[in-house]
């Protein structure tokens, strides 16, 4: 692999280094023809345009509509916007601390980073931002959304959100310095709880770390693992593949295959389970994507852990960074990435093995969470829905009268619904030895 691009997973800007390793030559003789007519349109809009437009502008224009017209992920990055993706792999930046993607012109929240600014002024999961300062977004393309979101820190900025068919609405927030704590843990009864938000550089040191100190705390007392996953948009492919490693013996993580069978890339497992085999539970969910899906898929195909929750997001690509002679780089979609047992989860996303829905005033507030296969130029959009085989569980609260039904509910959603099934999962594994992987 080279040393002068980048390989990208995950819906926001973290990156793994490495390339493909060739390139695959295309010769099309009405290329030549085609090109003749961008620069006939070219020249007419400089010419002609009702105002001045400089050949900058102009052709880094092309350049973005031609990546964007491809797929959801490719992207042409400026040298600006290029060089604040490099800072964001570190774990801190600058900013408001949200996941966002574009949708029909507007900007839509996939998910706010745990302690930001963001996330504690209560922006949630599906959020339309409409106006950036009493400005309108449409119009903007996403780089230029985030740029204007970010600015120095401790400056106040004041966004228009639309959430579900209520009335928009503005938050007002102050840009802090983010610095992305991506593991967090500490024990639930007898059941240790680990929580990744994302998979930047240090996720794997943290998470070792984390699981040691449970460990020398709780000894013997200790029964078992959650891994929580749910609104994880992704990060680094080596993060993903050490994390799910941890808990592996043996076996394929993942692999990403290319347009050329040449450039099969497999992640196998190394001997050695950090938990030394105790039980698992990943927690999933719509907001749970890319690099979040290869751990949670190696371990569901690997029958080392039971998934709970709902189907992730499906975000099965990954994405080159190609640094383009300073200017910038071109993020370049150029491989899927595959489970261990061959499954493209891309526009299909992963199944858990036992759904279990929010509480229902929870669904209420994600009910606009957005999936891969929503965009309108998603890889592999018509791929069906595999059918498998999953136990939903219904809150009991749903046949109370509805006086009792709106106080279960409303203390189901205060207690992380989800997070309770899993443990009471967890307490009833004493048959969970015959699901392990040999």
């Amino acid at each position: 692999m080279t040393r002068n691009s980048m390989i990208a997973l995950g819906l926001g800007t973290l990156m793994l280094f490495g390339a493909p390793s060739g390139a695959i030559a295309r010769n099309d003789g009405s290329a030549y023809e085609y090109l003749n007519l961008f620069g006939d349109v070219f020249e007419r809009v400089r010419r002609d345009y009702v105002d001045d437009v400089t050949d900058k502008q102009l052709i880094e224009a092309a350049i973005s509509g031609m990546l964007q017209s491809l797929d959801p992920h490719s992207a042409y990055l400026d040298a600006e916007s290029y060089a604040d993706m490099q800072v964001d792999t570190r774990g801190e930046f600058g900013g408001l601390g949200i996941e966002v993607t574009m949708d029909a012109g507007l900007v839509k929240v996939i998910s706010p980073i745990d302690d930001t600014p963001a996330a504690q002024a209560g922006v949630q999961a599906g959020d339309l931002i409409t106006h950036i300062d009493h400005q309108p977004v449409l119009g903007l393309t996403l780089s230029d959304a985030v740029d204007k979101m970010r600015g120095p820190v401790g400056t106040d900025i004041t966004i228009t959100i639309r959430r579900g068919t209520k009335d928009t609405f503005d938050v007002t927030l102050k840009r802090a310095v983010v610095k992305i704590r991506s593991v967090r843990a500490r024990m639930e009864g007898n059941v240790g709880y680990l929580r990744i938000t994302s998979f930047s550089e240090q996720t794997d040191v943290n998470l070792r770390k984390e699981i040691k100190a449970l460990r020398e705390k709780n000894g013997k007392a200790l029964k078992g693992f959650i891994l929580d996953l749910r609104n994880n948009p992704g990060g680094l492919l080596d993060q993903a593949v050490a994390v799910a490693d941890d808990f592996l013996d043996q076996g394929e993580i993942v692999s990403t295959r290319s347009r050329d069978a040449r450039e099969t890339e497999r992640y196998n497992a190394s001997k050695g389970d950090v938990i030394d085999g105790m039980p698992l539970v990943v927690l999933i969910n719509g907001g749970s994507a890319s690099a979040s899906e290869i751990v949670a898929g190696a371990l569901q195909d690997q029958k080392r852990a039971i998934l709970l929750g709902t189907k992730s997001f499906g975000k099965g690509s990954v994405q080159t960074i190609i640094p383009l002679r300073g200017h910038g780089a071109m993020k370049l979609t150029t491989s899927r990435y595959y489970t261990p047992s061959g499954r493209s989860i891309q526009a299909v996303g992963i199944e858990p093995d036992i759904e279990v829905v929010p509480a229902k005033i929870e669904v209420i507030e994600n009910r606009n969470q957005m999936k891969e296969a929503d965009y309108r130029n998603a890889l592999d959009r018509a791929a069906e829905t595999p059918d498998g085989k999953t136990k939903i569980i219904v809150p009991d609260s749903a046949a109370s009268p509805a006086a009792e039904r709106d106080a279960a509910l409303a203390k189901a959603a205060a207690e992380d619904y989800q997070l309770q099934r899993a443990l009471d999962l967890l307490k009833g594994l004493s048959l969970y030895s015959g699901r392990t992987a040999p």
